[in-house]
């Protein structure tokens, strides 16, 4: 309520950090699963205000339509359906005025107080703050972009272009700006709405292969997938299509996260909860602390219980979610684009469940899985991979001999010094300096009591309790530097 009650951007990190159960408890997460855009939409005279900033006051040679009535609204930006002078029917996607600056505004707050998280509250250093609220800035910087996420869909259209179950909406970029979208209008229903599932003709199971296969090849064929695929954002089409929309938040994989997400698969399925772990160690940079056998275990224990059942009786996206929050309590730090793919189950599972309810997205994953096991094992992507080897060990060999003579020269420079950094060494330098210092006011301490003693052995006019005076004194300062000396000693 405290987050919803800050405005969109606090909206925004809320619905982040639901996603990051490795970086908050999960009772933190659970309520921020509960955040929404609730926002009012903007008057359509403000609609049209942001169109004629951006393509000037001509909008009917570009428009011969713009339906007044929002098609849905949201924190970031509004939609309206329209007509092209062309004849196209399309969908806008505006942008609401001041959102920028009241994006910035936010942010500046949230850097503010992640510093002071940071410096105040050490506990919270090992999640990084500062470093979350930076990639925070970066999703939302793109998020705000729409060129960025007209880009984003035309790499789609293109990964999907041979493939006719799956429709990806053209991009006008004639009619795309910053803060306009122009796309290609969808004909058919959400899957949020309940006329989606119940046009003519449509066969549910046929659907949710469609759509899992679709997700499959972005993950490990692509390595670009979509990052919020909802049942708002899954479009059921005539014929059994499935089309996709809102490419403003996606995520990248490479070779090497692709093929860990495919043996996480495989060892989930055969239950190598080692094996798992493993992939786990190898994604996260590198640490010392981590001990892969209780993490194993860990993993087992959470796991376990859950073996076997379909998706009716168990969620995977959030088993997973809920083990990198075991990861980050044994020292790994997962990388943000892991946890976008966690979180897309979630919300592809939520999918299955609305078409097929007992329908068992591991299994399906699994084929996938070890189709890519079989396609790194094919000779010609072997050989391609050999070939890279040599290519790259080429150009080790022709940069060694300058590499080498640099490292010569560097080190006949007169002014050149090996520098050593041994934590122990610097350790034990400071022992020294310490006891030379304790040995250093011990012979003070006691060239004072020797003095003080000699003194006292001859009379004296001037005395402090019976003692001479200059004696008196040198025991005094003799006894503070003792007691100096004693608290020193214990510090150390």
């Amino acid at each position: 309520m405290s987050f919803e009650e800050l405005g969109p951007t606090f909206v925004k990190l809320g619905q982040v950090l639901a996603a990051r159960p490795d970086l908050i408890p999960e009772e933190y997460t659970n309520e921020f699963e509960k955040l929404h855009d609730r926002v009012q939409t903007i008057p359509f005279e403000v609609v049209e205000m942001v169109l004629k900033e951006e393509f000037g006051d001509d909008l009917q040679k570009k428009f011969s339509y713009i339906d007044p009535t929002p098609l849905g609204a949201a924190s970031i930006a509004q939609a309206h359906k329209a007509r092209l002078v062309t004849g196209e029917t399309v969908v806008i996607k505006v942008q609401r005025p001041g959102i920028i600056q009241t994006i910035n505004d936010d942010l500046n707050v949230l850097y503010m107080l992640s510093e002071l998280l940071t410096k105040y509250v050490p506990e919270t250093r090992l999640f990084n703050p500062t470093g979350i609220v930076d990639e925070f800035f970066k999703t939302l910087e793109l998020e705000t972009n729409f060129v960025v996420e007209a880009n984003n869909i035309r790499r789609f259209s293109t990964n999907f272009a041979a493939d006719p179950d799956v429709k990806i909406p053209k991009v006008y970029m004639e009619l795309t700006t910053e803060r306009v979208l122009t796309l290609e209008a969808l004909d058919g229903f959400p899957l949020s709405q309940v006329e989606a599932l119940r046009q003519e003709g449509i066969d549910a199971e046929s659907l949710v292969r469609k759509g899992l296969k679709a997700y499959m090849k972005m993950v490990f064929a692509d390595g670009l997938f979509h990052g919020d695929l909802h049942a708002g954002n899954f479009f059921v089409l005539p014929n059994n299509q499935i089309g996709l929309i809102d490419f403003g938040v996606v995520g990248r994989l490479n070779n090497k996260t692709q093929s860990a997400i495919a043996n996480m698969l495989l060892a989930l399925s055969r239950e190598d909860y080692e094996r798992l772990a493993y992939e786990y160690v190898d994604l996260a940079p590198f640490t010392d602390k981590v001990n892969v056998d209780l993490f194993a275990r860990d993993l087992r224990e959470l796991i376990a219980p859950y073996y076997g059942l379909t998706m009716k009786n168990v969620n995977l996206g959030r088993i997973l979610m809920s083990s990198s929050s075991i990861a980050a309590r044994h020292h790994l730090s997962l990388p943000t684009e892991l946890m976008l793919f966690f979180k897309s189950i979630v919300s592809i599972e939520g999918i299955g469940r609305r078409i097929i309810p007992d329908f068992d997205f591991l299994q399906y994953a699994i084929q996938v899985a070890n189709e890519l096991v079989k396609h790194q094992m094919d000779p010609n992507k072997a050989l391609g991979e050999i070939s890279q080897v040599f290519r790259e060990a080429k150009g080790f060999i022709h940069a060694l001999p300058r590499q080498a003579n640099f490292l010569l020269r560097k080190i006949n420079s007169p002014n050149h010094a090996f520098r050593l950094n041994v934590p122990q060494v610097e350790e034990l330098k400071k022992s020294i300096e310490t006891s030379f210092n304790l040995v250093f006011l011990g012979i003070i301490i006691a060239s004072l009591i020797a003095s003080a003693s000699f003194i006292f052995v001859h009379p004296a006019e001037n005395n402090i309790l019976g003692i001479p005076t200059m004696s008196f004194v040198q025991y005094v300062i003799a006894l503070v530097l003792g007691i100096a000396a004693f608290i020193n000693y214990i510090k150390k």
